[in-house]
C-alpha cells in the first residue's frame, strides 16, 4: 500500500532530517524494548497504542502522538486494530521543547503533515515541496499542548510491586494498609513515597491506572457500561465523570470523529 519500508532500521541514517512511517499493528501485538538514535513521533491514526519507557507508560489514542527521544528505550503495544503512523526525526533537527517523552496533540495540519511524510520518499529533496512539507511538520511540533496521560512508575522494588498489581487489576479495591502488608511496608511509608518516587498520591495514581486502562478498552470498542463495571466503578456514569474530570472531555467526545481518511496513494 505504502511501497516504504516497515523497518525502523531503514530510517536512522537516511540523508535526510525527516523520515515518515506507515505500519498496522493487529490488536496485541507488542513490540519489544529497543532504542534508536532518532527521535520518534509516534501517531496512533486509529486505536490505541501503549508507549511503555523506563519512566512511565503513554497511551496514544487517535488525535495523539506520543515522542520518544533519541536512545530512549521503549516498548509498545497496540490495543486494538492500529494504524500506525511514525516519524523519525534526527537529533540536531528535535524541536527544542521536546526534551523528554511526552504525548501531544495532534490537530488537523499536524495530521496531514505526518501522513505526506508517510508517503515521501526517503531521499526527498530538501529545496522542493518535500523539504517544505518536513520543515513545517517540524514547526507544528513545537507549540501543541502536552496532555497529561503518562503513568509514572516508581523505582522503589515497593512501589513497584503495589503497581504492577493495580495493572494487572485496575478494579482491585485494595487498601493502603492492605498494599502495605502486601509489600512488607508501613502505610506511612507507602503513602510518603508514592508522591516522592512518582509525583502523584496512590489515590492520583491509581486513577491514572484505571484512565489508561479506560482508553486502551475504549479503543477496542467496549462499550461504557462494561468498562466501568470492569474497573469497579458502581455506575457508567460514575466512569464517566472520573474520565471527564481527568480529560475535561466524556469518552464519547474523546473518541468523536477519529478516523478521517488518510489517502491510499
Amino acid at each position: 500500500m505504502f511501497g516504504k519500508s516497515e523497518n525502523r532500521e531503514d530510517y536512522q541514517y537516511i540523508n535526510r532530517p525527516v523520515g515518515g512511517m506507515a505500519r498496522n499493528l493487529a490488536d496485541n501485538h507488542q513490540i519489544a524494548y529497543h532504542q534508536h538514535p532518532r527521535g520518534q513521533l509516534i501517531y496512533a491514526y486509529s486505536g490505541v497504542i501503549l508507549v511503555t519507557t523506563e519512566l512511565g507508560s503513554w497511551v496514544v489514542p487517535p488525535q495523539r502522538a506520543v515522542w520518544v527521544p533519541p536512545e530512549m528505550m521503549h516498548s509498545m503495544q497496540a490495543c486494538g486494530n492500529v494504524e500506525m503512523r511514525t516519524v523519525y526525526i534526527r537529533a540536531d533537527r528535535i524541536p527544542r521543547e521536546l526534551t523528554s517523552c511526552c504525548v501531544v496533540s495532534v490537530p488537523p495540519l499536524l495530521r496531514e503533515l505526518i501522513s505526506a511524510m508517510v508517503f515521501t520518499p526517503l531521499d526527498y529533496d530538501e529545496n522542493g515541496r518535500d523539504g517544505l512539507v518536513a520543515e513545517l511538520l517540524l514547526n507544528e511540533i513545537r507549540p501543541l499542548k502536552v496532555v497529561g496521560l503518562n503513568l509514572p512508575m516508581p523505582a522503589d522494588p515497593r512501589l513497584l510491586k503495589i503497581c504492577r498489581r493495580i495493572l494487572a487489576d485496575p478494579a482491585d479495591e485494595a487498601t493502603v494498609d492492605d498494599l502495605s502488608n502486601f509489600v512488607g511496608a508501613s502505610a506511612r511509608t507507602i503513602i510518603r513515597l508514592f508522591p516522592k518516587q512518582t509525583g502523584l498520591t496512590f489515590s492520583q495514581w491509581k486513577q491514572q491506572a484505571r484512565l489508561l486502562a479506560a482508553l486502551q478498552m475504549l479503543a477496542t470498542n467496549r462499550n461504557i457500561i462494561s468498562i466501568a463495571l470492569q474497573l469497579g466503578y458502581d455506575s457508567p456514569s460514575a466512569f464517566t465523570a472520573m474520565f471527564k474530570r481527568a480529560i475535561g472531555i466524556t469518552p464519547t467526545e474523546y473518541f468523536k470523529d477519529s478516523n478521517p481518511t488518510f489517502p491510499s496513494s
